[in-house]
């Protein structure tokens, strides 16, 4: 017998794709309408820092399925299709025009937007951000060998940038106001690393120095003005100083918000008939034991298969462990686990920090907080199992490359 249910998934980004592939897997037979406000169909977004900003990565790489996937599975997919509102009370979206979809349930993947840079200039041509395929497209036709580009921010997205440009032959200076790249993430010593990579590759690190301005003339960028007086020239932009969620369908709705949307271990907003993943969902985690929100693919990627169950009423807890990657240069990296400054006493590190071929881990009263394993492959579950078992280690054990990590 068909399921006359409709869900609505807001966001056809990563998470809301595989949210409407669980749907279906899981045996739903209602309709499906997966509303997205950029013209492509569904897409994952590390390619756009890494392979395809690149190039070596084809474009169609990069969609989560192919356009006719969604016409084989029943799923209305609604490219450029833009939610205004939700009206909880009667259980329908507003869209484009007034017009309103009832919904039985709802999923809300409405991702992140990047952060704007707040200074004189910022709006001159040149001066970029790298979010959507379109961006990346963009960004990609100025990497050309000679260009000379300034990145402002040496977050993962700012990092990634620096050296898919250096790659392609840019001038590229690097701009963090902090002492180090990721130092908010990652700490001094690792961060160290990371500002190390980028100096061997040929990139004038300016750590500790704030933008003051975006110089330009006739309406196009040929510099950035540095807090020290200096002025950097430019022939491109590329800002990368964070996102921010994008919540304000959530507030309109009238759902609890602080740091996202709040949701619990079944990725259920304060409405009960409203989810909410990727990176607006702020967490109830029962293994780190309090509230995560998380800005990554990987976030994305469980987190949408997760809520699709939930809505078909399955007993689900969120607890996976966040988990991400990079690719710069000869460097790769993951890291998994949650350890933000103040959740940790101590890095143990296994391995050599020159080689950039080792495992950092983070603990707090002796027990693994997060761990990030460098050019070491094959970890991840040895590092999930040291996290989740809660226990104390031996930190020299630990760093003993001798001692195989399933017997630390």
């Amino acid at each position: 017998m068909s399921d006359e249910r409709t869900f609505v998934i807001a966001g056809a980004g990563l998470a809301g794709a595989k949210a409407a592939e669980t749907l279906r897997t899981e045996g739903f037979t209602g309709r499906v309408v997966l509303l997205g406000e950029e013209k492509h169909p569904p897409y994952e977004r590390p390619p756009l820092s890494k392979g395809y900003l690149l190039g070596t990565q084809e474009r169609e790489t990069a969609f989560v399925h192919q356009p006719a996937w969604y016409d084989t599975q029943r799923i209305e997919l609604r490219p450029g299709c833009r939610v205004e509102d939700v009206d909880t009370a009667s259980q329908d979206v507003i869209v484009g025009g007034g017009h309103r979809l009832r919904y039985d349930e709802l999923l809300l993947a409405t991702g992140a937007v990047p952060r704007p840079l707040d200074v004189p200039g910022a709006d001159l041509a040149g001066v970029t951000y790298l979010r959507t395929i379109d961006d990346s497209d963009a960004l990609s036709a100025t990497l050309v060998p000679g260009t000379r580009v300034v990145v402002i921010g040496a977050g993962w997205i700012g990092l990634e940038v620096t050296a898919a440009a250096r790659l392609r032959g840019c001038a590229v200076t690097l701009v963090e106001r902090d002492d180090q790249p990721l130092r908010q993430v990652l700490g001094d010593e690792m961060g160290a690393v990371f500002a190390d990579l980028h100096r061997a590759h040929g990139v004038d690190l300016r750590l500790g120095s704030g933008v003051r301005e975006i110089v330009g003339g006739r309406g196009r960028v040929s510099g950035v003005a540095l807090s020290s007086g200096e002025t950097v020239p430019a022939d491109a932009v590329v800002v990368g100083i964070g996102v921010i969620p994008s919540v304000e369908l959530a507030e309109r709705a009238g759902l609890m918000i602080d740091n996202g949307v709040l949701v619990d271990s079944r990725l259920r907003t304060s409405d009960p008939h409203i989810y909410a993943v990727g990176d607006i969902a702020n967490i109830d985690h029962p293994t780190i034991g309090r509230r995560v929100r998380v800005e990554h693919w990987a976030t994305a990627l469980h987190t949408g298969p997760a809520a699709a169950r939930a809505m078909l009423g399955q007993d689900v807890v969120y607890d996976r462990l966040p988990y991400f990657f990079t690719d710069q240069y000869d460097l790769g990296m993951e890291y998994t686990g949650h350890a933000q400054p103040g959740d940790y006493d101590k890095v143990v590190v296994r391995g050599d920090l020159d080689t950039r071929e080792f495992i950092a881990f983070w603990l707090s009263d002796g027990r693994v907080r997060a761990g990030m394993n460098v050019n070491v492959w094959d970890v991840t579950e040895d590092v999930q199992r040291l996290i989740r078992s809660g226990t104390a280690v031996d930190p020299g054990r630990l760093a003993d490359e001798r001692v195989p990590l399933a017997e630390v």
